[in-house]
């Protein structure tokens, strides 16, 4: 298959899936979301691969949404924009549909919907000195991508509402602290743990790692589902509204928004 959006690397037991928009920091497209889609459905068909490191090219791990779309959605009706926010996040949450264990190597910033993809993948490693944060309000939108089911579920509901509530960034010392990433090393490190941690799972029996990781997900799934109809309704209607017309004329102008709550 040919890949513009993302770099897929296969031929070995450990697989990459590489978010290649260095250039927008990552920031996350629809045509991306469907290469994500069918690189799972390839390497679900590949009997090889029993781990997959989830990456971004350059400096970030994502950005999260790409502006100029999230620009467009302001544009449609709200019906649409529902139905395209459902598509938009299961497309890209379509990693958890992966037979092997994922790790998200978080090399740069995971911000919004990125940090929600690294949050999908079963384990994450995080460079010294990242930035994450579930950044949605401070663009006057309620969050998406799962944030509201994953981060509880990963961190705790006390914790999970401070992030998703104010929208702060935090860094990787105090994301393995809360639990968030399962382990933080030097930039120059970062690669080579990855790789250590998945040759450990790559070792272990394959059908029973499979095995494990679908008892982990199964239940959960359920409920991501009407997590995600909840967030893509409330999105839909925030795309609408002068607060987001406000949040994006910020971003471009590099100031704080002055939200009205209209």
């Amino acid at each position: 298959m040919t890949y513009n959006e993302i770099r897929l690397v296969t031929g070995s037991e450990i697989a990459e899936v590489v978010l290649l928009r260095p250039a927008a920091r990552n920031a996350m497209t629809d045509a991306m979301g469907a290469e994500i889609c069918r690189a799972v459905d390839e390497l679900n068909a590949d009997a090889t691969v029993r781990v997959v490191l989830v990456r971004g090219e350059g400096e970030a791990f994502s950005a999260g949404g790409d502006f100029s779309m999230l620009a467009a959605r302001a544009r449609l009706p709200e019906a649409e924009n529902r139905a395209a926010m459902r598509k938009f996040y299961a497309d890209f949450l379509s990693v958890r549909a992966l037979r092997v264990p994922t790790l998200a190597v978080i090399a740069g910033p995971a911000i919004g919907a990125g940090l929600c993809f690294a949050l999908a993948c079963d384990l994450r490693v995080a460079a010294a000195g990242v930035k994450l944060a579930a950044s949605f309000v401070r663009l006057g939108l309620h969050p998406g991508m799962g944030a509201t089911y994953l981060l509880p579920r990963l961190i705790g509901p006390a914790a999970a509402a401070d992030l998703l509530l104010t929208g702060r960034a935090i860094d990787s010392d105090e994301a393995l602290r809360l639990g968030l990433v399962n382990q933080v090393h030097s930039r120059d490190a970062l690669d080579v743990a990855a790789r250590a941690l998945a040759a450990q799972i790559a070792a272990a029996g394959p059908l029973a790692v499979a095995q494990t990781k679908a008892t982990l997900t199964a239940a959960s799934d359920r409920e991501l589902d009407s997590a995600l109809d909840r967030e893509a309704a409330a999105q839909a209607i925030d795309f609408g509204t002068a607060d987001f017309a406000e949040a994006l004329q910020a971003a471009a102008e590099r100031r704080a928004p002055r939200f009205r709550g209209a």
